[in-house]
């Protein structure tokens, strides 16, 4: 008999802590306090929008010279280029001569067709 009490104690128990989880679902709507809405929401800007300001990844009108950019200069202006990979662009210039054409960048390791298409208004010869 002792442990049917404590059981029931502890249904009793856990009922009232999950009632005002469950809501209006299981209480009576008269009882139940509606909370007002948020008068305001506080929204994290854009990522594109943080770094506006800070670099021309942010510009669409800014373009670099593939054939005389430095590679940070390279890395600030193309999207998906970090420094290492336009460290990549710059060797490979040195070491086969100017580029021909901007689809070219496809022969530099890890530059494929993707990221000439995404940069396509910010590269010029």
């Amino acid at each position: 008999m002792k442990k049917s009490v404590l059981t029931l104690r502890q249904c009793l128990f856990l009922g009232a802590l999950l009632l005002p989880l469950s809501g209006p679902v299981f209480a009576d709507k008269a009882l139940v306090k509606e909370s007002a809405p948020p008068t305001s929401v506080v929204t994290a800007p854009a990522p594109e929008m943080v770094n506006a300001g800070k670099g021309k990844k942010g510009l669409d009108n800014a373009q670099v010279s593939i054939n005389q950019a430095t590679a940070e200069q390279l890395a600030e202006v193309m999207l998906g280029i970090g420094l290492k990979k336009a460290q990549s662009i710059v060797s490979y210039r040195e070491q086969h001569g100017p580029f021909a054409s901007i689809e070219q960048l496809q022969e530099v390791p890890g530059i494929g067709a993707a990221t000439i298409e995404r940069n396509l208004t910010r590269l010029k010869l």
